[in-house]
């Protein structure tokens, strides 16, 4: 029996666990999702949580390669921050 293309079906099951969470959000931000029932906001915070969580994993792998120690990251930050604070103060007297 041959079968045809058109009769060909995939099936895909995916078993994804999924745990529940409760965000504390502002009154504010809580009138505004009120607003827009339509919004389906579980999938609004998961798709930011996911964004975050990717960004995370990236410095954890560029973290994982650096010879610096954490110290030397703290001095290196710390320089960064007063090379900003002095090009305000100038822009500010400019």
């Amino acid at each position: 029996m041959e079968i045809r293309p058109s009769e060909r079906k995939l099936a895909f099951t995916w078993a994804i666990r999924l745990v529940n969470v409760t965000l504390a959000v502002p009154e504010e931000l809580h009138r505004i999702m009120k607003r827009h029932p339509e919004i389906k906001w579980s999938k609004v915070a998961r798709q930011a949580m996911w964004e975050y969580a990717r960004k995370l994993e990236l410095l954890d792998r560029v973290a994982s390669k650096s010879k610096l120690s954490e110290r030397d990251a703290l001095k290196i930050g710390e320089a960064v921050k007063r090379g900003m604070a002095e090009r305000y103060v100038k822009a500010e007297g400019a």
